[in-house]
């Protein structure tokens, strides 16, 4: 029982640790990247616990800044292949493992 305990431990611990956003992939203009990328931390601090809600915080946002058809996805393991406007694409990581993909498509 002490090992599970010390593993969650060791998560927080990394999890602490990574709680930075690394962009992977991104063809935004810099002002929407900075607006977005600040937008998904938010999302994913606010609701650590419910991808599902911070995705739609996500999308509801960028639909009303940026107009409609954006698209969120948030979780871990997982792979992707878009078609999506140009200058509209965001995959980043936060708190270690969880993946914000956000692209906008007609």
């Amino acid at each position: 029982m002490a090992g599970t305990g010390e593993a969650k431990k060791e998560e927080a611990d990394y999890k602490r640790l990574c709680n930075f956003p690394f962009i992977r992939q991104t063809d935004m203009p810099d002002e929407m990247r900075i607006e977005a990328v600040e937008l998904c931390v938010t999302a994913c601090e606010k609701f650590a616990t419910n991808n599902e809600s911070a995705a739609k915080m996500i999308k509801e946002y960028m639909d009303k800044r940026f107009g409609s058809s954006w698209h969120v996805v948030i979780g871990e393991s997982f792979g992707f292949e878009i078609t999506h406007e140009f200058k509209n694409l965001l995959y980043m990581f936060f708190g270690g493992s969880l993946a914000v993909c956000v692209w906008k498509c007609s």
